[in-house]
């Protein structure tokens, strides 16, 4: 393909075009290529990005002339009336015929008082080159290259003007050759070329519309001739050369209707794709294993590269992929809209009627859909879809309600696979599109073809579907409401997108940065051109109730395809902040959102978690050794079972499982299975010593409140509440948080969602119910306590009452704290200060 289209046919399969090899790898590389009988140039991408510009690019339906072989009789007549032009400029898109070096006419101009009033002439010389030479009132310059005679298109433009005879010939958008004095007559006695006379395009006139000689004819194909009575300048030159018209002081524009056509002149009706503002594309030579460039128009190989972790992604959405949403869209279409294979499907050149046909019956599909969450291949299927639509070339015509209609379901399905059950679906394919803010980037291309659209009648469009919308007035504007992206930015691994936003504030450690308001995009256009400006822009956000500090920073978005984007607050200052809302102020244009971030309290160094961590470790060591030695006791010294010895055993085992699990989870964060594992059996055993620390509250509650049941239904009570309750809750939610049920950092419960509460909420309600117990336990004890003190020391001092009354209400508080877990409670003030991080784990690995 040429280079263009090798590019695009790589971003549409998620791949990059492959960038250049380093040194030591261009040998082996070459190797690799020779294999596969690869020996001339490929294509390399660009690394400065400055071919990836698809609006540079026009396809172009234009009239070809098809001049075939030299002779006296095809020429082309333009049915125009000239003005005498004291300036002139034209300009063409030329094929040059390469089997013949003999001089050829590209067009000549003729008035009946001077025949060679106005000629373009060319030959290729021995070198290889085209050389071209103007002639104005038969003054003749000299022939000069300006291109390779290699067969391709080029673009040309020849201009003069009569004030010093300066005269420059540009070819492929660089000026070839430039002087002064062709045919200067001086101030004295301006003398323009003469108006009213015949414009014949191929062939030199010896007298005034014939006298045609086959060796000067020209053979080979034109198309998009202009002429203009000025001086263009260079930055116009480039706009025709890319398809554009110049309007102004046009004398000629190309169109068939304006042409007489001999009739062995073929004329044929073509796409034809304009040049881009690089004329020359980097490759890699094969053979040498050398750089160098060729014509971005050469149809050359070219190769795809993939991030390894990116291909593997997509290899696995590929074999997991059950292909119904495909097959569905393609049996709806009865024709195949989507392939089922990424990477062999074949190149599908897009034109809009397809484009909106195959966006109406995916809309449709997803619209209706069966299975409401997207799988992953289904996910990237609808992406390649939507970059293959936001690369149509709209032609010059086209229907106006079939853009309408087209920007209409575009939305559509960016509204839909935005929905928030495809949280997960986003993050499964995370390597191959960093996160959906590749849809803003999709977005803005495709808002870039409602340009035909707007008319001195209709000065602004919007369409919009749900939460998502494009507005196209001088400006582009799109949004993307609350819920469209942010849903799907916190749970797609979104952290990775932030850059030169603040990490610290006054000693405060970031805790998250998530985008807090919708996303905007904006652009002013000139001419299909963007041009940056600064934008003041104000963007409401939810009030976020958070017992943590924040701030709200003004961002902007640079998007790519696949890498998604990246936030930076570089330009972007907060102008004023409401709790509602901020108003921001960017030095430039392109996405913008407000980013809330939330910052921790306190900011622990490396040194005190690695203390917290031996602490935790020493602290566990000792208390499973003590409980060891105590079941030992327990089982070896032969205490008399009763229901205390066997709850104390039930609780010395689940809590000793617990902090060994404890211990050595660390070592189990390189296998993801076992440490799903550890983290299951962590959460049972942890669950169940604090179920049998209730049950250690309960048997106390029984000893000082009558309850009305026997001892053997007790017991099955105890063991149902202690091992039953735990299995339970461990059960339920592995089944229905099974794919975000372990932290991403460590082998416990993911604190990001709601899995946490699975263990928290029962912890807190034992808890409660423990304090409650204790503090009817402390009463009792303290009463029983006054009444004993009165009856065997009826005469002892105030002070010996007191002291035996404060002994009395701490000696169950001492011992009953751990034993009911009650010294975990200090937990909900860690965050407060690093002491109480101390006191917690010293405290409760001791327990």
């Amino acid at each position: 393909l040429d280079w263009w289209h090798a590019d695009r046919y790589c971003e549409q399969r998620f791949a990059q075009l492959l960038f250049e090899p380093q040194d030591s790898e261009q040998a082996p590389f070459s190797k690799l290529l020779q294999s596969h009988h690869i020996r001339g140039p490929v294509w390399l991408n660009e690394r400065d990005g400055v071919l990836h510009k698809p609006k540079w690019r026009r396809d172009h339906i234009v009239p070809v002339l098809v001049f075939g072989d030299k002779t006296d009789t095809k020429y082309v007549k333009v049915l125009s009336d000239f003005p005498a032009l004291p300036a002139v400029t034209a300009c063409a898109h030329l094929q040059w015929d390469t089997r013949t070096q003999e001089i050829a006419t590209i067009f000549s101009y003729a008035v009946p008082t001077f025949i060679n009033e106005f000629q373009l002439r060319g030959f290729v010389d021995e070198e290889g080159f085209v050389r071209f030479a103007l002639i104005v009132h038969g003054h003749h310059s000299p022939y000069l290259p300006v291109f390779h005679a290699d067969g391709q298109w080029h673009h040309f433009c020849v201009t003069w003007q009569q004030e010093n005879g300066t005269w420059a010939i540009y070819a492929d958008g660089k000026r070839r050759a430039s002087s002064s004095g062709l045919c200067a007559v001086g101030p004295s006695a301006p003398q323009a070329i003469y108006g009213q006379g015949t414009f014949i395009i191929g062939q030199d006139q010896d007298s005034l519309g014939g006298g045609f000689r086959e060796k000067e004819s020209f053979s080979g194909n034109i198309t998009d001739l202009h002429i203009w009575q000025n001086i263009l300048s260079a930055e116009q030159i480039e706009k025709v050369r890319s398809c554009w018209v110049v309007e102004q002081d046009l004398v000629f524009g190309w169109s068939s209707n304006a042409l007489e056509v001999e009739s062995t002149v073929q004329e044929v009706t073509t796409q034809f794709l304009c040049p881009g503002p690089v004329e020359e594309c980097r490759v890699f030579e094969v053979a040498s294993s050398g750089f160098s460039y060729a014509s971005c128009l050469q149809s050359l190989p070219f190769i795809c590269r993939y991030r390894k972790d990116a291909y593997r992604q997509l290899k696995k959405a590929q074999l997991e992929s059950s292909h119904s949403l495909v097959g569905r869209v393609n049996t709806l279409a009865e024709r195949t809209v989507i392939p089922e294979n990424i990477f062999t499907s074949d190149v599908q050149d897009m034109n809009l009627s397809l484009a909106l046909g195959a966006l109406d019956v995916l809309a449709t599909v997803l619209r209706e859909g069966e299975t409401p969450v997207l799988e992953s291949s289904d996910l990237l299927a609808v992406l390649q879809l939507l970059k293959q639509v936001s690369d149509v070339e709209v032609q010059e015509g086209e229907e106006l309600k079939v853009l309408e209609q087209l920007g209409q379901y575009y939305m559509e399905v960016t509204e839909l696979i935005l929905e928030e059950q495809n949280i997960e679906t986003w993050s499964s394919v995370s390597q191959v599109i960093r996160g959906p803010m590749a849809v803003v980037e999709l977005c803005d291309r495709m808002v870039s073809h409602l340009a035909p659209m707007l008319t001195a009648g209709r000065t602004k469009i919007t369409i919009q579907h749900g939460n998502v919308g494009l507005r196209r007035v001088t400006v582009k504007n799109m949004w993307f409401g609350y819920s469209a992206l942010q849903r799907c930015l916190s749970g797609a691994g979104s952290s990775a997108l932030f850059q030169d936003v603040a990490a610290s504030d006054g000693g405060q450690k970031s805790l998250s940065t998530t985008v807090g308001t919708a996303v905007i995009s904006s652009a002013l256009l000139s001419d299909y051109q963007e041009i940056s400006t600064s934008v003041r822009y104000r963007l409401q956000h939810r009030i976020q109730q958070l017992v943590m500090s924040m701030c709200f920073l003004c961002s902007s978005l640079h998007v790519s395809p696949d890498a998604g984007g990246m936030w930076s607050t570089a330009g972007c200052s907060v102008v004023t902040s409401l709790p509602d809302s901020t108003a921001c102020f960017c030095n430039h244009t392109t996405n913008f959102a407000v980013l809330l971030q939330v910052y921790e309290m306190q900011q622990r160094t490396t040194k005190e978690e690695l203390t917290l961590q031996t602490l935790t470790f020493i602290g566990c060591g000792v208390s499973f050794c003590a409980l060891i030695v105590t079941f030992i006791l327990f089982l070896a010294v032969g205490v008399p079972k009763s229901e205390r010895t066997t709850v104390h055993k039930n609780l010395i085992f689940a809590l000793a499982a617990a902090e060994a699990l404890l211990m050595f989870s660390e070592l189990a964060k390189t296998n993801q299975v076992v440490c799903f594992t550890v983290t299951a059996f962590l959460h049972l055993f942890f669950m169940a010593a604090f179920s049998w620390m209730l049950v250690e509250g309960l048997l106390l509650w029984s000893k000082v409140v009558a309850v009305n049941m026997s001892e053997d239904r007790r017991m099955k009570f105890y063991y149902v509440t202690g091992w039953g309750l735990p299995v339970v809750i461990v059960g339920v939610t592995l089944a229905t948080s099974f794919n975000k049920y372990v932290a991403d950092n460590h082998c416990w419960l993911n604190v990001q969602t709601n899995v946490i509460w699975a263990f928290v909420g029962p912890v807190l309600f034992i808890l409660a119910v423990n304090t409650f117990v204790l503090f009817r336990v402390v009463m009792v004890t303290v009463s029983s306590a006054r009444r004993r003190s009165k009856m065997l020391t009826p005469n002892s001092s105030l002070e010996n009452q007191i002291g035996m009354q404060i002994w009395a209400t701490a000696k169950p508080i001492l011992v009953l704290l751990p034993v009911l877990g009650l010294t975990w409670v200090c937990g909900v003030l860690v965050h407060l200060s690093i002491i109480w991080a101390y006191v917690f784990i010293v405290l409760n690995s001791l327990q």
